[in-house]
Order: structure tokens, then sequence, then C-alpha cells
């Protein structure tokens, strides 16, 4: 089983003005695993990064706001999830992972404890292929919630399933920018697919975060820049920021949070359009101030 590395642990404060109300919106909590464990079928084990060292990082960022998506390390116990929302005083939403075996009263238990989407991890680097017949399935059962569904997979399999992608039955939001590798350019047919489909269909979002894992260049990751330009020129109401704290499963060089956040300013340099993605949008998507 793999171990992963700790996030850096001395983030730098972003260079631009940070608005009230921003959000990340991708982020995890990680144990502690003496309270939360892991699940028995994970592929990975991250360190601990509880609730404590989110809010440590958020105070240097001036997020103040957060959406804490399950991750598979914990698999469909988002025990760790619900109890940070739950202590956040209406400042966090969740994002679960969850699976056939649900009942609606967990689905209802989960919807009032503030979760508003289901993740459905199809990266194939932690072994799981895409089965959009399970899609299907669980989120006809969560419709009624008004949730939506994240995807997280591989560039080559949204080419396979861009049709599938187009017709769910919920708001679709796709995780660090489909996982394009920078180096194939944003012509790439599995990027101009995202790019289609968040022009024509007006509940389909995609995150900017991941910037350290599409990249081909490495740190400071610029060549991933042109990426989250052309999503926020084709849907600037459906784009959201993420720092993906505390990076799990990431390889080699570990990105300072406070230098992925400065990459915001270049992808939208207008002030306007930036405290859009950080504030407006996850607001609209998640209901902060409902």
């Amino acid at each position: 089983m793999k171990f992963c590395q700790g996030p850096d642990p001395k983030p730098r404060s972003p260079n631009f003005s940070v608005p009230k109300n921003a959000c990340d919106a991708h982020c995890h909590v990680f144990g502690p695993n003496e309270n939360f464990p892991f699940s028995d079928n994970r592929s990975y084990t991250p360190p601990d990064a509880p609730l404590e060292a989110l809010q440590n990082l958020q105070k240097i960022l001036g997020i103040e706001r957060a959406v804490i998506v399950q991750a598979t390390c914990h698999g469909t116990d988002n025990a760790a999830t619900l109890d940070a929302i739950a202590q956040s005083g209406g400042r966090y939403k969740g994002v679960a992972i969850v699976d056939k075996s649900f009942s609606d009263k967990e689905f209802r238990n989960l919807n009032e404890g503030g979760i508003r989407g289901i993740r459905f991890s199809f990266a194939r680097h932690i072994g799981s292929a895409p089965d959009f017949s399970l899609v299907q399935q669980i989120t006809e059962r969560v419709v009624k919630f008004g949730w939506h569904v994240v995807i997280y997979m591989e560039a080559s399999d949204i080419v396979e399933n861009a049709d599938k992608l187009a017709n769910l039955p919920l708001p679709v939001v796709i995780d660090h920018m489909g996982r394009v590798k920078t180096i194939d350019g944003v012509k790439q047919e599995a990027f101009q697919i995202l790019l289609r489909l968040l022009q024509e269909k007006h509940d389909f979002w995609i995150k900017i975060c991941g910037s350290e894992r599409i990249s081909s260049g490495g740190s400071p990751y610029l060549d991933a820049v042109p990426f989250a330009q052309a999503c926020i020129a084709a849907a600037p109401d459906r784009v959201l920021w993420g720092s993906d704290w505390p990076h799990p499963n990431l390889n080699g060089y570990m990105p300072n949070d406070g230098d992925l956040m400065n990459l915001l300013a270049l992808q939208a340099p207008d002030e306007t359009l930036r405290n859009r993605i950080l504030v407006d949008n996850p607001d609209r998507l998640y209901g902060f101030s409902n």
C-alpha cells in the first residue's frame, strides 16, 4: 500500500486580496485515524490531516468557506467529512462518497449533515475504471435533494464517456480540469470536450484546481494557466477554485498552498471575475447563504 507525503508545513499567504466569504471548493479532512479510521480497502494511506490543520491553513490563505470532499482513503464512511461540517458553524458543505448499499434514510442524513454532492472517483492511478451504470443508479436516487455529481476521471476516459457525462440527471462538476496533461495542449480532444460541455450545458461545472497534477513542466505550474483561463472563458459562472489540500497521492515535489492560490491571480487577473470564482459561484452551487 502506498504511503503519501504530507502537505507543505509552511504555507505562504496569497499575493492578492482575498474577498470576504472566499471558498475553497475542493479540500479534504483525513482522520485523525484514531477517531476516523481509514478504509481497509484504501489504495493509499495519507498522514493525518485533521480539521484543525485545515482551519490553520485557511487563516493563512484568507479562506472562510470550504467544501470538504470525501476521498477514497475513507471509503464510504463520511464521518470525518460530516464532523468537519458540523463544527464549521455553517461555513462548510460537503461532497460524499456513497454506494448502492445506502438506504434512503442514510441519504437523508447526509443531506441534513450538509452534503450537497456525491463523488465518483474514477482515477485509474488508484484503480477505479469508470462505471456510469453505478453513477446513473445512484444519481436517480438523490435527484430529490438537488445535489450534484462530482466526477474525477482520466482525460482518456472523458473522450470515451462524453455522451454519458452530458446526459446525467444532475449537475456535473469535473475535478482537477479533467486531469488533462498540459503537454498535450489546450486543443487536445478531452479538453475540447470539456469546454464544449461547459459552453453548451447550463448545469456543467469545472474545478480549476489540480494545476500541480496536470502540469508537465512542474513548479510553478505556469503551463496549467492557459487551461484554467480557457475554462473561465467558456463558463465564468460555473468555475470553482480549490486547493486540493493536503494533496493526497501526489508524487514528487509537494507544492506550497499559497503558491497554488497565487495561480488564480494569473488565471483570473480581473478582481471581479476572481471574486465570482471564489465567492459567488460556490455560494450558488452549495447554498452557503441559504
